[in-house]
């Protein structure tokens, strides 16, 4: 993953001030959910950030579905570009 967050949703952007589509919002869950999942690695006693984490993933999940009924190809694309599992 790439280390800056605006390097990484850059390529999700519809135009350059879209900051809140589902896409982009999506994309910037993901960097924070690989972010936690680095820092759980060396502090597995963490309960905030684990807390922190399920909650981003559920997020991303009610996201990634509403994406699917909304626009099934912008979806297709997003889960290809991310490497999701859906």
């Amino acid at each position: 993953m790439q280390k800056d967050l605006k390097d990484f949703v850059k390529p999700f952007k519809k135009h350059d001030n879209d900051n809140w589509s589902t896409e982009v919002q999506i994309a910037i869950l993901t960097w924070e959910i690989e972010k936690l999942k680095e820092h759980l690695a060396s502090n597995h006693k963490d309960i905030d950030a684990k807390r922190s984490l399920l909650k981003k993933v559920a997020k991303r999940k009610k996201l990634v579905s509403y994406l699917k009924q909304k626009s099934f190809d912008s979806y297709k694309v997003i889960i290809k570009k991310l490497k999701l599992k859906w």
